[in-house]
């Protein structure tokens, strides 16, 4: 019997990735539903690739497009998320969640109750909303698999330990194309400078997001949530070139080091295959990496968002989703020339800080609309402010 599948954000860099698995293995798989924003070029060959009857596209235009280019009238096309109970009339076996930003929070909490198991790339919708996700994972019985490398990493190397008996986690960070970069030159950095990340090929927002740290600070918070481990437990190490993910030091003193090559399909092959693992043909073991490991603390002058850290608690709340909010419009300043790279930081220190957003550290998330709320006013505060 094929296992049914459905890919939220199936154009991006994760969709394609599981695409490229899942076509290599098609009598085993049925895509039941994929989702784009504005593909629907990208959306369309997958379509046919797969012979998908069930299609989402959030974007007016494209899903217009869509439409017309409607190669069969046994394929349903929807324009947003509300369809989800039209699609699924049982439980499919696996989703995946990889629409990026706070967009992808009300998708990613509404398939739970309709899919087995769900494998989470989106970021925001573990940072901001947690406490929701927890909640409606335990209540349909949905297994969850993070998909970031670094989360995957430790999710798989404590199936038979308990987080308690974790002493220190440490997750790593390349540095991206700016640890080499003196801080003197730091005032100078261009938008193409930003955007040459090292090591994996990422989009533009989460390339910005590398370059200033901040993408690392979103992982720990992550890793904060999905483990249940205090802030005081994680740290952020540069490990240049990207082989080993995550580090694991026990109180007994044992340490585990989780590695593997800088290929996305690592981590997402093996959610996808985690309950009847098969194996994935890839590199030999990188000796000459694994000699040259040249781990490091963080430059706090050079990446002064890693600071943010310190000041988190490890209770849920909506002051994460000021955060998202906050760095989201400001790299998104910074992308259309109206402030500097340097910028991005300080300017984020200013806003977390005033005192009608640090009120959100005591107001946890109740539902989704209450942080896609708060996310439109701190975007609309930084714009009224001029900031």
């Amino acid at each position: 019997m094929k296992k049914k599948i459905a890919i939220l954000g199936s154009t991006g860099s994760i969709g394609k990735n599981l695409i490229n698995i899942l076509s290599k293995d098609k009598k085993n798989f049925e895509i039941v539903l994929l989702t784009a924003e504005k593909n629907y070029l990208d959306l369309l060959k997958q379509a046919k690739l797969f012979k998908v009857k069930n299609l989402i596209i959030t974007n007016q235009e494209s899903y217009l497009k869509l439409k017309k280019k409607n190669f069969s009238h046994r394929v349903n096309i929807f324009k947003d998320f509300n369809s989800l109970n039209k699609i699924f009339k049982h439980r499919i076996d696996y989703s995946m969640s990889a629409i990026s930003g706070i967009e992808g929070l009300y998708p990613t909490i509404n398939i739970i109750k309709h899919t087995k198991l769900i494998a989470i790339a989106n970021k925001e919708a573990i940072i901001c909303g947690w406490n929701i996700l927890k909640k409606e994972l335990k209540k349909n019985r949905t297994t969850f698999i993070p998909v970031d490398s670094e989360h995957f990493s430790i999710y798989y190397s404590l199936k038979n330990n308990s987080i308690h008996n974790i002493e220190n986690l440490y997750l790593t960070a390349s540095g991206g194309p700016l640890r080499s970069l003196p801080l003197s030159r730091f005032k100078n950095i261009k938008i193409s400078d930003a955007l040459k990340h090292p090591n994996w090929p990422m989009g533009k927002k989460i390339s910005i997001d590398s370059a200033t740290m901040m993408n690392k600070v979103f992982e720990i918070i992550e890793a904060q949530k999905i483990f249940n481990i205090s802030f005081k437990k994680l740290k952020i190490l540069i490990h240049p070139n990207s082989y080993v993910h995550a580090i694991i030091k026990f109180k007994d003193g044992m340490i585990k080091i989780i590695a593997h090559d800088t290929n996305m399909k690592i981590p997402i092959h093996n959610t996808v295959h985690s309950k009847n693992p098969k194996y994935l043909k890839t590199n030999k073991l990188n000796i000459e990496k694994l000699n040259n490991l040249n781990l490091s603390n963080t430059n706090l002058k050079k990446f002064p968002v890693v600071k943010i850290i310190s000041k988190l608690s490890n209770i849920d709340s909506l002051y994460e989703t000021v955060i998202v909010s906050a760095n989201d419009e400001l790299v998104n300043l910074f992308l259309n020339k109206k402030i500097s790279f340097t910028d991005i930081s300080k300017k984020l220190d200013k806003i977390i800080n005033l005192k009608e957003f640090l009120k959100y550290k005591k107001k946890k998330p109740t539902n989704i609309l209450s942080i896609e709320k708060l996310n439109k006013y701190v975007r609309l505060k930084i714009n009224k402010l001029g900031i």
